[in-house]
């Protein structure tokens, strides 16, 4: 187990670069079952979740080769199998192996996903997803086996605009006769890279990033190169981390379109935000309070609910924040407590009291947004701060001590006693 020692009350100046997204990355590994052939992946940092993607995508007899932030994936000797129970609960994104797996097998066999305990993330919207397109599905014993021996093009209208099962409808419905329509979809960006991937590979896919998608099912699909797109969530993250401390910071390899509900909000707190060609400029600034509302995209990201939370923490005034996403996605508030913040939760929503200063304190992620805002409540703490459980970070966090020294942190992991 490791921690990491953060001393506060340091600005942040400088530049960073953002990495390739982690929620588009592993739906595109996903994707690359559908075809037999080597797909190249450019981009790739190193992380958690995407380790555990390949050791399953391995054990399917994928042959993968990492070349410093490229991914090799060859499926020519892929078969179908059953995934360990272990690697299934240890993330969330191996769900996505149901809708590629049964577009070229015909059948899957898994166990309930796991990943972070931030509230129910029922996959009831996977299930009647692929059973419109034909598939049979049935949970038995903590498992789920789907099988179809031809998936036909359908009609999908989801009752929540679910990132994960609109992903996993796109996967199935390329090898499907037929065309398929996914309305009342997902239109976060990495839906419309995932998109961009399948086309790569010859599917006829358009509407990503819209709330229609129509799919035309084709027969084969070929491997195919891909550059992945940059992270948004890691983006806003230095965004904030520059704000909390006031310093003066450039992220680069972002596109402001893709972060914009967080950039506004920034600015209503009274940060100096300018956008320029691909990179954001962050100022820090005199913080006031501000409400904020969790929403599918392109609403605010609950996955910067708690880093932004962090934020607030010292703001003049008060802040609301809500959380309609997941319901268990507050558990950073105790930690924060501890050094020091105001903060009552009534059911989904937190009210925050400004004060000057946060303290340090000995704190613990309890998953890996809530591990990133208390990185960034101790960048801006009085003293020094230990942060638990730091496997959590790692997940979505790529040497987050590293990018942060870079611009000045004094940060840094060590082993726990």
């Amino acid at each position: 187990m490791e921690k990491f020692i953060v001393k506060g009350e340091v600005q942040l100046n400088g530049t960073i670069r953002i990495s390739g997204a982690k929620n588009a990355i592993l739906p595109i590994m996903a994707a690359t079952l559908l075809c037999s052939g080597v797909s190249i992946i450019h981009d790739v940092p190193y992380l958690r979740d995407i380790k555990v993607m390949q050791d399953i995508l391995t054990l399917f007899g994928a042959r993968i080769i990492r070349e410093q932030n490229t991914l090799l994936i060859d499926t020519s000797n892929v078969q179908d199998a059953d995934i360990p129970e272990h690697l299934m609960r240890e993330m969330r994104a191996s769900i996505f192996l149901m809708g590629p797996l049964l577009g070229r097998f015909h059948k899957v066999k898994l166990s309930y996903p796991g990943g972070c305990a931030i509230g129910p993330r029922p996959i009831d919207l996977h299930i009647k997803a692929l059973e419109k397109i034909g598939a049979s599905v049935k949970e038995n014993f903590g498992f789920i086996e789907a099988q179809a021996t031809c998936l036909t093009g359908g009609e999908i209208n989801f009752d929540y605009p679910s990132v994960g099962a609109t992903e996993n409808a796109m996967m199935a419905a390329v090898l499907a006769n037929g065309l398929t329509i996914i309305r009342n979809a997902a239109r976060e960006p990495e839906i419309y890279d995932l998109q961009v991937f399948l086309n790569k590979m010859g599917a006829k896919v358009i509407g990503a990033g819209t709330d229609t998608i129509r799919i035309d099912g084709i027969k084969k699909l070929t491997p195919a190169e891909h550059i992945v797109m940059s992270d948004r969530i890691q983006a806003g993250t230095f965004l904030i981390a520059a704000a909390i401390t006031h310093g003066d910071v450039v992220v680069e390899n972002i596109l402001s379109e893709h972060i914009f509900s967080v950039t506004d909000k920034l600015k209503d707190i009274g940060v100096k935000i300018t956008t320029g060609n691909n990179s954001i400029r962050v100022r820090g600034g005199d913080l006031r309070g501000v409400d904020i509302k969790t929403l599918p995209y392109p609403g605010f990201p609950t996955d910067l609910q708690a880093p932004m939370l962090s934020l607030v923490t010292n703001a003049k005034g008060t802040s609301i924040i809500t959380e309609t996403i997941f319901e268990n996605r507050f558990k950073h508030v105790d930690e924060l407590m501890r050094m020091g913040a105001k903060i009552k939760v009534e059911g989904r929503t937190a009210i925050i009291r400004g004060i000057p200063k946060l303290t340090g304190a000995i704190v613990a992620a309890h998953d890996l947004r809530a591990g990133g805002a208390l990185v960034l409540a101790a960048l801006a703490a009085e003293g020094v701060s230990e942060i638990e459980n730091v496997y959590h970070i790692d997940r979505g966090y790529e040497a987050l001590e590293e990018k942060l020294r870079s611009l000045g942190a004094n940060i840094s992991r060590h082993k726990k006693d």
